[in-house]
């Protein structure tokens, strides 16, 4: 199936195909679901076709480096000659691959809104492809061999996880879908702290295809997996930005608002990762994702200006600015694309669908100019008076016109001429950018766009020139680009999606995780004359913080109690979750039997009772109620992206978040 066959048939939208059900199937399942893969819409044969040439390239990669192999460990002639013969062969796939690749990526008409009104295409970004992961059986060792539990009792848990990564992968093109990625994201926290220690690796790789040139990168460190679905939260971003309707002023905002999101996301990606294993997450490129973002921001800024045209000369003058505003930012575009690291990674249609907005809309600088000299000529507002509009001219300019006088109608008329001319050779350069590119010359609505902008300066021109007009030609200065509105980079924020931990049956977090090493140990106390003879602080798990010598919970060999122990069961009930006030009604019951506690001694107690950050950023000390919330928390940003790579020597990820081990209370009942 070639482009053309993929951009006509579509047999649904993304809203009408996200599944987003209310079922509740569990307090430990998500309620969010992905695109179904299997129905087929422009955007899901896109995605489809991109995976299938990622796997390709992948496939070719091996196979030259295996034939590079040989080559080199080879020293028969005729060896040599077969495989350099295969490495042609090889090589040309590959370039062939990453130019089907490359067509798809710059296949944008599949992005843009279905409206009938014509605007200017964006650039949206393809996801980042990744291949699906079993994880039963790491995590299934880890919880035997860490948690000493029955891993098969947390089969359900797994899979559930393993359903959402899947979901993640097909996100709807909206914000159900960007829910859906953040809540994948906000739950790796937690994978974080449950399975990956620092003291082991859990076997788990991650794979992930570049976006833009399909090669793969694999990875076992975690924030790999955190940093790629962060990328597809900016692309997804960007997707719903292309797909608004921007002619009217709730779709400009919109856009508006996805793009400065899509930025926010790219920036945080930039500033918390470095270290890229796949060039899209690279430095340069991400620097050139968060320019690109906001230079569709100015466009939407733009386009909301002239919206509100009304011919009014503050209004043309705005929308002249404006316009040579997102020129401007559309040239610093182009510069970050030409860098030595990504001048041959961009595709060729981005670069000349940013040459094409650069002319473009300094075209229209001119052009608005143009037409506040020529037609607007005391249109101010009520409050303004003449000098203030010959104020406003000289203004928009980036130097004062040379010989002119703009209180002179005459003055004027060669001014706006010469501003025109500009225009239409700004326009002129547009067409011939667009008609360079294969790509862009496919996009019918682009090609209506610059032609009919380069036909009204045109007829403007046209009716402002005189057959006796034999002065001499005036020189139009540059605009001077000035907005209204700057482009307001908005971080992701995590905390708007509430997540529960899908292994919150493993106990508090702050006890129960990766980081921690304890050893679990069973008691048998008889309650004497003088109580059980311990104290007890906190809850979630409740902590022994006393024991009195010579009592019935004081250690015997090893079947008593000791202090910084934790009660994790009580007769065989499970109490890692139990408040305070459950563990004594347990403890009191006590019959003449006794009690059967199990307990566990973490193995560093002085690193259990240190005070960190909370997920919101302040010291805290979580008392039972705040534990219990502690399973389903919003959790504020600080507490998810804290990690990087290590400069210099290992590598390795660390992960600088923790949670305090010990829950304390003030008070200390004693039994």
């Amino acid at each position: 199936m070639n482009l053309d066959e993929l951009m006509m048939s579509d047999s649904g939208s993304d809203e009408d195909i996200a599944a987003l059900t209310a079922e509740d199937r569990g307090s430990t399942e998500s309620v969010r679901k992905g695109c179904d893969p299997l129905v087929s819409t422009q955007r899901s044969k896109l995605q489809q076709r991109r995976a299938k040439l990622n796997q390709q390239i992948n496939r070719e990669l091996r196979l030259r480096s295996g034939a590079e192999n040989l080559y080199r460990a080879s020293s028969n002639q005729k060896v040599k000659e077969t495989v350099a013969l295969e490495l042609s062969f090889v090589n040309s796939n590959l370039q062939l691959l990453k130019e089907e690749l490359e067509e798809l990526n710059s296949s944008m008409n599949i992005y843009q809104t279905e409206s009938e009104t014509v605007n200017v295409p964006m650039i949206p970004l393809g996801l980042k492809e990744t291949k699906e992961t079993d994880m039963t059986v790491p995590l299934q060792d880890f919880i035997s061999e860490h948690y000493s539990e029955d891993a098969s009792l947390y089969l359900t848990e797994i899979q559930v996880f393993m359903e959402l990564r899947q979901a993640m992968r097909t996100p709807s093109r909206n914000e159900a879908g960007q829910e859906l990625l953040m809540e994948y994201y906000n739950q790796l926290y937690f994978l974080d702290q449950r399975f990956f220690s620092p003291h082991r690796s859990l076997g788990i790789h991650f794979h992930w295809y570049d976006s833009l040139t399909g090669v793969p990168s694999v990875q076992r460190a975690l924030a790999f997996e955190k940093g790629s679905v962060l990328f597809n939260i900016g692309a997804l971003y960007t997707q719903i930005g292309a797909r608004q309707d921007r002619s009217t002023l709730t779709g400009v905002q919109n856009a508006i608002d996805a793009f400065q999101r899509a930025a926010g996301a790219f920036l945080y990606l930039q500033e918390n990762f470095s270290h890229a294993p796949s060039l899209d997450m690279s430095g340069p490129a991400l620097s050139m994702l968060v320019r690109l973002m906001v230079a569709q921001v100015q466009e939407c800024v733009c386009e909301k200006v002239i919206l509100m045209q009304d011919n009014n000369l503050n209004v043309l003058l705005q929308a002249a600015q404006e316009a040579a505003r997102v020129s401007d930012v559309y040239s610093l575009v182009l510069q970050a694309m030409s860098v030595p690291l990504l001048k041959d990674y961009v595709p060729f249609s981005w670069i000349s669908m940013v040459q094409v907005k650069t002319h473009h809309f300094r075209a229209l600088a001119h052009y608005y100019t143009a037409v506040a000299l020529c037609d607007c000529s005391g249109m101010l507002d009520e409050d303004d008076d003449e000098g203030g509009e010959i104020k406003a001219l000289i203004q928009i300019h980036t130097r004062r016109p040379d010989k002119l006088n703009l209180q002179d109608t005459e003055d004027k008329r060669r001014l706006g001429k010469a501003h025109l001319r500009k225009a239409i050779i700004r326009h002129e350069e547009a067409l011939r950018l667009h008609g360079v590119c294969k790509m862009l010359r496919k996009m019918d609505i682009l090609q209506e766009v610059l032609s009919h902008a380069h036909t009204r300066s045109l007829e403007k021109y046209s009716d402002i020139d005189q057959e006796d007009d034999f002065c001499e030609v005036a020189e139009a200065p540059e605009i001077q680009s000035h907005t209204q509105q700057k482009p307001d980079i908005k971080t992701p924020d995590f905390s708007a999606v509430r997540v529960t931990d899908i292994f919150h049956r493993l106990g508090p977090l702050s006890l129960f995780s990766a980081r921690n090493r304890w050893v679990r140990r069973h008691a048998c106390l008889v309650r004497g004359e003088a109580g059980l003879g311990l104290t007890l602080r906190g809850d979630s798990p409740v902590l022994v913080a006393g024991v009195l010598p010579g009592g019935c919970a004081a250690v015997r060999d090893e079947a008593g109690l000791r202090e910084g122990d934790y009660i994790v069961a009580v007769n065989g009930a499970d109490c890692r979750w139990a408040e305070h006030a459950e563990v004594v009604h347990a403890l009191k019951s006590c019959t003449e039997r006794g009690l059967e506690l199990d307990v566990i001694t973490l193995q560093s107690h002085e690193v259990e009772k240190r005070n960190v950050l909370s997920p919101t950023g302040e010291r805290e000390c979580q008392s039972g109620s705040e534990r219990k919330a502690g399973r389903e928390y919003e959790r504020g940003s600080s507490s998810i992206w804290n990690w990087s790579w290590r400069s210099g020597g290992s590598k390795r990820l660390a992960n600088t978040f923790s949670l305090s081990f010990g829950n304390l209370r003030e008070g200390e009942p004693m039994f």
